[in-house]
């Protein structure tokens, strides 16, 4: 072997064993974690955010949930192996083992931690540490498996990234936070059960209790639309409060409205194609709607 293919072919090994562990962390969710997060943070601040805390506030959020999320996969492996969805994921192809996969979580998710301690507030490092415990051990460990309502009980722990962000500048919990934390509460179902929708036959052979699994695609297509029109009124409630403005109130009538025109269409002329269309737009309607939420809070003052 040359001494150019050596270095060449570690290069490689370090690049793949990059992306394994990189995939691991979940990167789109973990992007939609953090932009909430930011998006509380700009919002409780009557000014400018301070470097300080917005740089590490976001990086120490985004290093707990990509620790949250290796956890998830590391328990949730098996699972993973026999589902279409998530087969493609490291350690069910075996680029990664169970030690460095613990490893990696616990040197990232302390790296966030500490972070968080030694640069933003106690308060953000215990409420963010709290999260943690609640999507990785309560969520996947306790109620994935043993409940259909495992994404209604477990989604507390994702929705609260705004409040994270929001105690990272206040160094409190206010109530504008906690209404943000409802709006993804409230989000969370009708989200999840569209992408159970489309893949029951998946859950089912993996031997998680989803909604349509334990209770039928009919039932969870009524729930789907229930919690749809949850949402929307829960949407709102910054505009009543005055929390926001008129502009606000255009984009979650509007978003809120397309959002509503799925669910029905998801109970009352089921595909799989019109599910997947709605798990779609649901993750562009969260991020569309917070988006409008700071930019009428800019606008505003």
């Amino acid at each position: 072997m040359s001494t150019h293919a050596l270095p060449a072919g570690l290069a490689r090994t370090f690049a793949q064993r990059a992306r394994a562990f990189y995939a691991l962390t979940k990167p789109r969710v973990v992007a939609l974690i953090v932009f909430t997060a930011v998006i509380g943070m700009l919002l409780a601040a009557p000014g400018a955010v301070p470097a300080q805390i917005l740089i590490g506030g976001t990086l120490g959020i985004a290093l707990v949930a990509g620790a949250a999320a290796a956890v998830n996969c590391l328990v949730e492996q098996n699972i993973d192996a026999v589902m279409l969805r998530t087969r493609w994921r490291p350690l069910p192809r075996g680029e990664l083992s169970t030690l460095q996969t613990l490893v990696f979580a616990g040197v990232v998710g302390g790296a966030g931690l500490w972070v968080l301690a030694n640069f933003v507030n106690s308060l953000t490092m215990w409420l963010t540490l709290a999260t943690f415990v609640g999507y990785a051990i309560v969520y996947t460990v306790i109620l994935k498996p043993a409940t259909p309502q495992n994404i209604v009980i477990g989604g507390a722990s994702g929705a609260m990234p705004p409040v994270l962000g929001w105690a990272a500048v206040t160094g409190q919990v206010h109530t504008d936070a906690m209404l943000l934390f409802l709006i993804i509460f409230a989000w969370t179902p009708p989200h999840f059960w569209a992408l159970a929708l489309y893949r029951t036959a998946d859950y089912a052979k993996a031997g998680l209790p989803m909604l349509p699994v334990t209770h039928g695609k009919k039932y969870t297509r009524l729930q789907v639309l229930l919690y749809t029109i949850i949402l929307f009124g829960v949407s709102l409630l910054p505009y009543a409060i005055r929390m926001s403005g008129l502009l606000y109130l255009a984009a979650a009538c509007s978003l809120g409205a397309v959002f509503l025109g799925y669910a029905i269409r998801v109970y009352a002329a089921y595909s799989d194609r019109v599910a997947r269309a709605m798990f779609r737009f649901s993750i562009v309607y969260l991020a569309a709607l917070f988006g409008a939420l700071l930019l009428d809070h800019y606008l505003a003052h």
